[in-house]
């Protein structure tokens, strides 16, 4: 457990550097939506590194290792050059642009504390993949499992990321919220696939068997991700914006359609 600890603190030392390099170059360019470019790539390294080390404690399987890395890698350059070139092309998100307006002149110093915070954050998800990565005995059906689910992951967050490029893309829909596809059974599903995607890592974890507390530390990844994107910097602060900007149309959207899991609440309330 302590070799387990010791890895994520240093995850979580990498992660700090990296979000506090990533705070300079936002402010510089003007433009913090690059914020989320610095934190996938940072976890991505962070978790690669992390399937990939020799661990006394868990010494694991060479194979699962290097699946477990692969895995992670993808997510991390899947998401990372998305962001990139929507950053590029489009500039800071509606969650950034409202950060910008309440903060005011305090923005950078509010900028500075949510990057940073963050950190600590990669550093749970950054162990959650140390712990799948060095399950013990010979790849399965639960490895098997993680690679599907991690890959529908990624496959619906990508459909959902260019069903919204087209619907913007169009000139008849400028102003307009987006309801087609994916977007017609969650507000959000780019946020959801990229949860599904963390469901992997504990599938991967199941190695150990139930029985193992490695396997519930495993789940830190999936339930932190849930939260930070239904209750804090996710859903949160998008639907403020969206509520902002498209007014009655957006209500009546969040009326229709569930904001994050497919499944309408009691009533019909967003």
């Amino acid at each position: 457990m302590l070799e387990v600890a010791a890895a994520a603190g240093l995850a979580l030392a990498f992660l700090i550097v990296v979000m506090a390099l990533g705070w300079v170059v936002q402010a510089r360019a003007g433009n913090p939506a690059w914020a989320d470019a610095f934190w996938t790539f940072g976890v991505g390294i962070a978790g690669v590194v992390a399937a990939l080390a020799p661990f006394e404690a868990l010494p694991g399987v060479a194979e699962r290792q290097w699946l477990i890395a692969a895995l992670c890698a993808l997510w991390s350059l899947r998401l990372g050059l998305h962001i990139v070139a929507r950053v590029r092309r489009h500039g800071p998100d509606a969650r950034y642009v409202e950060m910008q307006e309440t903060a005011g002149g305090g923005f950078q110093r509010q900028m500075l504390g949510f990057m940073l915070i963050q950190a600590p954050v990669g550093a749970v998800l950054a162990a959650a993949i140390l712990i799948a990565a060095h399950a013990p005995g010979p790849l399965g059906l639960t490895d098997l499992a993680a690679v599907a689910v991690l890959v529908i992951g990624l496959a619906g967050e990508g459909v959902a990321d260019a069903q919204l490029a087209r619907f913007k893309a169009d000139p008849n829909n400028k102003g307009g919220v987006c309801d087609v596809g994916l977007w017609g059974i969650s507000r959000h599903p780019n946020y959801l696939f990229e949860w599904v995607a963390w469901l992997a890592y504990p599938l991967a974890a199941l190695g150990f068997g139930l029985d193992a507390p490695w396997v519930w530390l495993s789940l830190g990844a999936p339930v932190l991700m849930y939260l930070l994107l239904t209750r804090v910097s996710g859903v949160p602060p998008l639907e403020r914006a969206m509520l902002a900007s498209r007014g009655d149309a957006y209500r009546a959207y969040q009326r229709r359609v569930p904001a994050f899991l497919p499944f309408p609440r009691p009533g019909g309330s967003p």
